[in-house]
């Protein structure tokens, strides 16, 4: 890992942006968004395509009943002109209905894309990734920014757009289902009753008490779906992370364990999927059988008037036609309550991880949990790195180390001891700006070049010349640059490896990782460079090596070691003893 005591700027420099919690301020940003034009044109043409459809839709209602009625009839002439009509249309609604697909798709991945980018810059941004991970602020951000988003782009636009359709389609075939249908007249009591457009009113009911019946039956789909996909990420997370360590693990002959928590999260999977097969049956219980009597319903409502004589076979069918689609709109509810269901859970994820990551306990540097006022990192004109009463705790408050004042100036060599747990590592955390919790202060040079190198670094997969410029682009330097410093930590078999492209954490031994960080360092020559155990794997002799390589090539670098070796006390010109919080540490 190499991070920089200043804060890490956003791609365009500018500060992440701010994500809404709320439903529509998930929706809004991307259509007031420099991507406006684009998206607003896409959207209108969509709209104005779904429009024909309706109409052309219209159409083929209307010429149902002449169809019908020719083949009634036996007039052939009039059945060959329909079906002229009929290809016609057909060929003009096909080639509407495949372009808004595509269009519809070209405008959900470039909102996704939008809300992928911002997503990142705010997740990446002021370190709010550390945090989360750090505080266990929310599970499995990966699947939110690839999985949710891409989810909440589809969904919000197939829904949106088909509520849009089938507005306009209900109102459209009210007309016509009102018109030809005509009033129904009842004589009840002794009394006579009219009912004009019955079939309307017919069609409304049946579709709001079907409505009222399947929310009744399965609205508890929303939590169980969030649920599902949580665990289902759970799962995925943990075969990942076994995929990574496969070789440890292997060592270890540690599969059968691994198995048996792989079951055991698979198992949570196994519980909560049955209760989507409940929820999920009562809903198809529900909707199936809404589904079946639809298709006898009209006729049944409809009959009495045909059998009166009121109208033709066609005009019969035209109806059923007008009501099925009538109904189909008041039943929009309905037939996309699985994808409502769906969109909720995506949208409530969304919410969460919004909130998480601009939370104030992100973006505050002080820890709720402290007693005190929390570590302060000023940033000052000066070429030093200095300490005032600085103590260190853990997120809890609990004290863990009192460092005392100390000052890194250019050029120096500090190592820093201590036993296991007295907070060592934490005290380079603090140098880092990533742990905000104890009290006191640290004054870092502005603009400071730094570098911090862990026991393993990180590796990115990609080519050998990538791994060694990490944090800079790959081709910050040169391969005759990469090359010396390979050789000069004693890597020169990797030389000719420089453009080969691999998972380099699974190739290099964890020796040669850490000399591949050591020539990393001396590429970057920062300012301050911190190294927590980050020889431990390093034979004696390489170990001396590498400290004599940063100390002959990197005269104006400060060095700060965190060690347990006696060896590497030579190589410093001071000493940081650290003790729990309950005794002092001695400079």
């Amino acid at each position: 890992m190499t991070a920089s005591l200043t804060p890490v700027p956003a791609r365009d420099d500018s500060p992440p942006p701010t994500l809404s919690a709320s439903a529509w301020g998930l929706i809004k940003p991307y259509w007031v968004s420099e991507d406006w034009k684009a998206a607003w044109g896409l959207l209108v043409t969509i709209i104005a395509i779904n429009l024909i459809i309706v109409a052309i839709n219209v159409w083929f209602n209307q010429w149902s009943a002449k169809f019908n009625n020719a083949l009634v009839s036996k007039d052939v002439p009039q059945f060959w002109r329909q079906i002229t009509l009929f290809i016609v249309a057909a060929f003009i609604f096909i080639t509407l209905a495949v372009y808004r697909v595509y269009l519809r798709q070209m405008l959900e991945f470039r909102w996704r894309q939008w809300l992928t980018n911002r997503y990142l810059r705010a997740w990446l941004g002021e370190r709010a990734f550390y945090r989360i991970e750090r505080d266990r602020l929310a599970d499995n951000p990966d699947q939110r920014i690839s999985d949710d988003l891409q989810s909440f782009a589809t969904n919000t636009l197939e829904l949106s757009l088909g509520i849009l359709s089938t507005v306009v389609t209900l109102f459209s075939f009210i007309t016509i289902l009102w018109t030809i249908a005509g009033p129904l007249t009842l004589k009840l009591s002794g009394g006579t009753w009219t009912i004009p457009g019955y079939m309307v009113w017919a069609a409304a009911i049946y579709a709001i008490a079907g409505s009222y019946v399947i929310h009744k039956v399965a609205h508890p789909l929303v939590s169980i779906t969030y649920q599902q996909q949580r665990v289902e990420a759970d799962f995925r997370f943990g075969l990942i992370r076994l995929r990574e360590n496969s070789e440890q693990i292997a060592l270890y002959d540690g599969m059968r364990t691994e198995e048996g928590s792989a079951l055991n999260v698979f198992a949570r999977i196994r519980d909560n999927w049955w209760r989507v097969m409940k929820y999920t049956r009562r809903l198809n219980f529900a909707s199936i059988f809404y589904g079946q009597a639809a298709i006898i319903f009209p006729t049944l409502v409809a009959s009495p008037r045909y059998f009166a004589g009121a109208f033709t076979f066609g005009v019969l069918m035209q109806i059923s036609d007008a009501f099925s689609t009538v109904s189909g709109s008041f039943s929009w509810f309905i037939n996309n309550y699985s994808s409502l269901v769906e969109w909720r859970a995506t949208v409530n994820r969304l919410r969460e991880f919004s909130r998480v990551i601009h939370s104030t306990h992100l973006r505050e540097s002080v820890s709720p949990a402290t007693e005190h006022g929390g570590i302060n990192l000023h940033y000052i004109d000066s070429d030093s790195l200095a300490t005032k009463e600085l103590q260190l705790a853990l997120p809890n408050g609990t004290p863990l180390a009192a460092i005392p004042d100390i000052t890194v100036k250019p050029g120096s060599r500090w190592l820093v001891r201590g036993p296991s747990g007295a907070g060592k590592s934490t005290l380079l955390r603090a140098f880092a700006g990533l742990w905000p919790f104890g009290d006191g202060s640290i004054d870092a040079p502005v603009g400071a070049h730094t570098m911090f190198v862990p026991q393993q670094s990180y590796l990115p997969i990609g080519t050998l010349k990538a791994a060694l410029a990490y944090p800079s682009a790959g081709d910050t330097f040169s391969d005759e640059a990469c090359a010396d410093a390979l050789r000069a930590c004693r890597l020169e078999n990797y030389v000719e490896r420089l453009a080969e492209s691999t998972h380099w954490t699974r190739v290099l031994s964890p020796g040669e990782q850490q000399r591949l960080a050591a020539a990393r360092a001396l590429l970057h020559k920062p300012d301050f460079l911190f190294l927590d155990e980050a020889t431990s794997a390093l034979d004696p002799a390489n170990e001396a090596q590498v400290y004599r390589l940063l100390t002959e090539r990197l005269p104006g670098t400060a060095i700060v070691s965190v060690a347990h070796r006696e060896s590497l006390v030579a190589m410093h010109e001071h000493v940081l003893d650290i003790a729990r919080a309950d005794e002092r540490a001695v400079a």
